[in-house]
């Protein structure tokens, strides 16, 4: 054992899904594509398949914070992924976690629905994100439909990233897979302007966990000491990697392949 060697860690925050698709389960897949070590705090427990999301019980906000400080009192945590929520509780509980370690950059992926439509956050919660979490992200990392969600006044994509940016968010990346356009586009904003606009190949599939993928390899980019606007272009591109390779298990969408890599395609 290498006792000198050290493994970025990233503290994650994010439901199950028994499908292993997406929540948790994406992320540690993710994060070790990253090489990273990832602690997971469950926030929720679902039943779901490929297909959607059935129902789902928030965990106890004291065992949330519990599981987070026991993490951060004994390893070097650096950087949070913030997934799923469950509960107003959870997010206050979380509030609470950002506040004292306000020096590690945080990604928040705002998840309000999964991938096959199923409502896993209500008004209530997108409001105490908006409030509590918000001014505390370093990287939000919205499809558009979340975007237009938390900005319902905006008439464009771009009004609904200025009024994120003002809610105290450092970058927003709005990501355009629901969007019809030919290439998936997504758009990079920061000090109240866009900064870069990515074009991707669409791919012919739906996927599910392709939101957790990237907010969660950009957590990792971060906490391998990337600056933020590599570590969004190189999350990217794994993301689109994973789906490319992508596969389908049951009778929904399909799932990304993380760990692509490991199996020796791109050799041949």
């Amino acid at each position: 054992m290498n006792k000198n060697a050290t493994v970025p860690v990233v503290l994650v925050f994010a439901g199950t899904d028994p499908s292993g698709g997406a929540g948790v389960q994406a992320d540690i897949e993710t994060l070790a594509s990253m090489g990273c070590h990832a602690a997971p705090v469950i926030t929720a427990v679902t039943v779901q398949d490929t297909v959607n999301v059935k129902r789902f019980e928030p965990m106890n906000p004291a065992l949330v914070i519990e599981q987070a400080r026991a993490i951060l009192e004994d390893v070097p945590v650096a950087s949070i992924k913030i997934g799923m929520l469950g509960s107003v509780e959870i997010v206050e509980v979380i509030h609470t976690i950002l506040l004292d370690y306000p020096d590690l950059p945080v990604v928040l992926d705002p998840v309000v629905a999964a991938g096959g439509g199923g409502m896993l956050a209500d008004d209530e919660i997108l409001d105490a994100m908006v409030n509590l979490l918000f001014p505390y992200v370093t990287i939000l990392t919205p499809n558009s439909q979340e975007a237009r969600a938390f900005a319902q006044e905006a008439d464009s994509l771009d009004a609904c990233a200025q009024e994120l940016l003002e809610n105290g968010c450092e970058y927003v990346l709005i990501t355009g897979t629901h969007e019809n356009t030919p290439t998936v586009i997504n758009n990079l904003y920061s000090d109240h302007q866009l900064i870069e606009s990515f074009n991707w190949e669409r791919l012919p599939y739906s996927f599910h966990g392709s939101g957790c993928t990237l907010a969660v390899a950009i957590a990792g980019l971060l906490a391998q000491g990337l600056d933020p606007a590599n570590a969004i272009y190189e999350a990217q591109e794994y993301t689109w990697e994973t789906l490319n390779h992508g596969y389908r298990i049951g009778m929904g969408q399909s799932i990304p392949n993380r760990l692509f890599w490991a199996h020796g395609d791109d050799d041949e």
